[in-house]
Order: structure tokens, then sequence, then C-alpha cells
């Protein structure tokens, strides 16, 4: 640690500060791992909640990709070295119902990628639900296999760089090495209750363990969301619906986000809104629908942040989702005829 101290003062202020800023984004990272964010949340309800699994009576699979804050100028901590990157989120998810098991089962991997962050994750939903009054109600149990990797390689000071003052310096330093991982298991819950095209409630709870990790100093959060939904059809013009939405979350209840959504649909095929994050970003969404089973969505977020626009400054994030389902029908069995024998008197 003397070396990278002796290492740290040849450094110019402005890679001083890179590298400050960079160390303060870590410590604050592994205290407390929270989960992605998505500005289609209204189309992708399981990755929040797996009682949501089996829900809209269709085999579905969605795959969604963002890249957030573009543009965002990144210094290498060493000259000539790799600055990492900004977050950039890609996500498979799939479920359907199965009727003996009363519900609905879903599947959700995503992987994120941010600096020198790697974290993957797969989570398996099982959902049970039942008809409550006008709509059903859901109740699901979530398990959550989730690795990490950061490659500590990239630092200053790490065991690969070469004794040139220019380049680096080695350092002999057991909490550097070339890389760390990492492998947790946790899981996740959640209640989901809808009245299909009139409106839908749901609120889960992730990382109820809140694991950790020892080798990467590393502590899940436990996150809360609570979302919901409408949908109201314009008395005059039924080929207009509107659909306001939003999503509350909060990590141990000390940190809270809020997104806020409205969506025009035009004869289920159209639609376009705005949403805010609030103290983030707005958002401008639009979308098509294929032949009743293909969706396809692009959202650009326009940062409001001090992250947003100037020097070296993001000019926004891009959010992109595929949805493709089908349902199938099957018809029921015949009650099989069987002959009785006709006496006569």
């Amino acid at each position: 640690m003397a070396e990278l101290n002796r290492q740290l003062t040849r450094l110019k202020a402005p890679k001083m500060m890179s590298f400050l800023v960079f160390v303060l984004l870590f410590s604050a990272t592994v205290q407390a791992q929270n989960e992605g964010q998505y500005t289609h949340f209204m189309f992708n309800r399981l990755s929040y909640n797996p009682a949501f699994a089996g829900s809209s009576g269709n085999i579905s699979a969605t795959v969604l990709y963002r890249s957030q804050w573009m543009g965002l100028t990144l210094q290498a901590p060493t000259p000539g070295g790799d600055a990492g990157s900004t977050p950039t989120n890609i996500l498979f998810s799939f479920d359907m119902p199965v009727s003996w098991l009363h519900g609905g089962i879903g599947l959700n991997f995503t992987s994120e990628k941010y600096g020198y962050h790697t974290n993957n994750t797969i989570a398996v939903d099982y959902a049970f639900r039942i008809f409550w009054g006008p709509g059903t109600l859901a109740a699901a149990v979530e398990a959550d296999l989730q690795s990490y990797n950061f490659e500590t390689g990239s630092l200053i000071g790490s065991s690969g760089m070469s004794g040139d003052p220019a380049a680096g310096s080695s350092s002999n330093d057991p909490a550097i090495t070339d890389n760390k991982s990492d492998f947790l298991v946790d899981v996740s819950t959640g209640l989901y209750y809808q009245v299909p095209s009139v409106y839908y409630v749901g609120l889960s709870v992730k990382n109820l363990l809140a694991s950790h990790s020892d080798d990467l100093n590393l502590t899940n959060n436990r996150t809360v969301y609570l979302m919901g939904g409408y949908e109201y059809m314009f008395p005059y013009n039924q080929s207009f619906k509107l659909k306001p939405s939003a999503l509350v979350k909060t990590a141990n209840f000390s940190v809270f986000q809020v997104d806020l959504a409205c969506l025009l649909d035009y004869e289920n095929t159209f639609w376009g809104g705005l949403s805010y994050r609030i103290g983030d970003a707005v958002n401008f969404l639009v979308g098509v629908h294929f032949m009743q089973m293909l969706r396809i969505g692009v959202a650009y977020d326009l940062t409001t942040s001090k992250l947003g626009f100037g020097n070296g400054r993001s000019f926004g994030s891009l959010e992109v989702f595929l949805n493709g389902y089908f349902q199938i029908n099957i018809p029921e069995k015949k009650p099989t005829v069987s002959g009785n024998t006709l006496y006569l008197r």
C-alpha cells in the first residue's frame, strides 16, 4: 500500500481525481449492490416481481439491452490503460402459465457490466395464483444465483504493473490481485394482483437474505419494489388507450427512486409516451406491435442529473427490447362414451 501511495503522488491532478472518483464509486458499490434499472419497466415486470410469472396467460420471452450514460468520458487510472465501461445491461426473461401448478413459472438472466465489474444473475420463479374478486392474486418465490467479478488487475498498483513510473509500479499489496470473483445465493418474493386490461399492482422484495461476500466486501441490498399501472379507454374513440404506470423502489429504505410513465396506445399496435425518473432523466418511449405476437420498443433517456450534457458528460441512455409471445390452446378432452346393452321387455 505504501508503494501505491507513492505512485499516486506522481499522478497529475486530473488523473488523481479520476482515480479518486473510481474508488468512491467502488466503495459505494461494494457496500450494497442494487438491482438494475429499466425504462421499459411496464413491459418488463418479471424482472421486478416474480409473482408476475404466467400472469399474461402466454408463453412469453423478452430480450432487452440497455446502454447507460452514453458518451460519458472515463479516464483510465493508468496511462494507456483501459478505463472500464459505463453501465450496460443485457436481460433475457421467459415465463409461462402452468395449470397443474396453479400458477406460472419464470426465468430471468441478467448480465451487467460497469467500470471493472461484471455481474451475472440467474433467477428462477414460481408464482401461485388464485381468482380473487374481479381479478387474480399471485404470490411467488424466487431463487437467485449471482456471480460477481471485479478486474482489480486494471487498477493502479496491481501486481501486473511494470516498474516504470510512467506506466505504474508493481505492488505487493495482497488486497490487489489480478482479479476477484465470488458466487452468492439469495431469494426474493412478491405479490401481484391484476384485473386484465384494467389495472395491476405489485409489491416485491429482492435479496431477502442480504447475502455477503467476504472476498469482495460486498453485501446485497434488500430492495423493495412497488409498481402499478392502469388502462383508460377513451369513450368517444376506443382506438386509443392511455396507460399510466409507476415504479417506486427503495434499497434498505434509505435510498428511494421513483419512475412515472404514461403511454398512449393506438389499436394495440403503436404506442408512444414519456416517463420521468425523478432527479435522473426524462425518457421518451416508442414501440410497435406486430401480428399480436411480437413487440419492439425503444427508449431514450435524456439525463437531467449532473452526469448529463457538458464537457465529457453523458448525452443520454438507450434501451431496446423485443418481446415475443404465443398461446397454446389445448382442446378439452371429450368424455369417453361407452355403450350399454339395452334390454327390452
